[in-house]
């Protein structure tokens, strides 16, 4: 049996990127029982990619009751609705067997990795107290991609004078615009530029000049995604609501770096459930970026730890 329900977790504060503003996480929450046995896993559709909670859902329903993970990646494209049940079905055959899922899919037993914290866009005045309050932290995100990105950013560094940093440009910039603002970022010590143009958009960075490291996040999906990304990045966003799952992830994950590129390990703003396979895939990832239940009110029974050391694999309890 598949089941599906839709779950709300407050946000801790109201989170605002260039796109807009919420102050809540809508998920949808998948449940694959066999044989008295319950695998689960979590999504969250983007409107970014045409995804809304009623079609997510809607092609989970299509499914039929006995599909596994192999035959789930030729029934649904890349996206939510394949990661959440893909995520599932992970969990049911790791319950199934008494086993963890890294041990069935053949991994390192895995270790807490130092995730990046995301600020919330606003005005730099208010960035830079929360750049205060968190410069403790040693990876902050900037959500960036406005008009006013160098003011913001500049109140940043002084909030949190000794913290990596890496912009998520949300697909607002220009390749003249990367070009104007790349000896500022350098000068501010910033690690790593996220998606600076309209994934639609980027051969304007063929033969660019990139000082600093641009990953690409709308722009690579799965591993289809891979050839048109050369000459343009230097690493790629894996996200299992992009991949459609956990199967994938760990096939871009490895197709990449045998290409080249540097693994950034990111999520939307979803609950432990979602981040817990996610953590799997960060492993020695060179930015791992899993904040999603540090910015709610709210989180899943057994949540994942954060601590000094990062955030930490989940509990069987949990997931996996």
């Amino acid at each position: 049996m598949i089941e599906v329900t839709r779950d709300v977790f407050r946000l801790a504060q109201v989170f605002t990127i260039s796109r807009g503003s919420r102050t809540e996480a809508k998920v949808l929450t998948v449940r694959v029982t066999r044989d008295g046995v319950t695998g689960w896993g979590e999504c969250v559709p983007y409107a970014r990619y045409d995804e809304t909670l009623e079609s997510v859902e809607a092609q989970i329903r299509s499914l039929p009751e006995g599909i596994d993970r192999s035959g789930l990646q030729e029934a649904l494209p890349a996206g939510a609705a394949r990661n959440a049940v893909d995520c599932a079905l992970w969990d049911l055959e790791a319950k199934q067997a008494g086993r963890r899922v890294w041990e069935l899919a053949g991994l390192s037993a895995p270790k807490p990795e130092v995730t990046a914290y995301t600020l919330s866009l606003d005005t730099p005045e208010a960035m830079q107290a929360q750049a205060a309050k968190h410069a403790h932290r040693p990876l902050l995100k900037i959500k960036l991609g406005t008009p006013d990105d160098m003011p913001r950013l500049e109140a940043v560094r002084a909030g949190a004078p000794d913290a990596r940093i890496i912009i998520d440009a949300n697909e607002g910039w220009s390749a003249e615009v990367y070009a104007d603002l790349a000896p500022h970022l350098l000068r501010l010590g910033v690690a790593l530029v996220e998606q600076p143009l309209p994934a639609g958009e980027d051969d304007a960075l063929l033969g660019v000049d990139r000082p600093v490291p641009l990953c690409a996040d709308e722009s690579c999906h799965d591993r289809a995604s891979l050839p048109k990304l050369k000459g343009k990045y230097d690493m790629v966003n894996i996200k299992l609501d992009k991949t459609g799952g956990l199967t994938e992830a760990l096939a871009l994950r490895d197709a990449a770096r045998a290409e080249g590129y540097e693994v950034m390990v990111g999520c939307m703003v979803g609950s432990s459930l979602a981040m817990a396979p996610a953590v799997l895939v960060a492993q020695g990832a060179a930015i791992t970026d899993l904040d999603g239940p540090l910015l709610l009110a709210e989180d899943r029974d057994a949540a994942l730890v954060f601590d000094a050391a990062g955030v930490h694999p989940s509990e069987a309890a949990l997931w996996g």
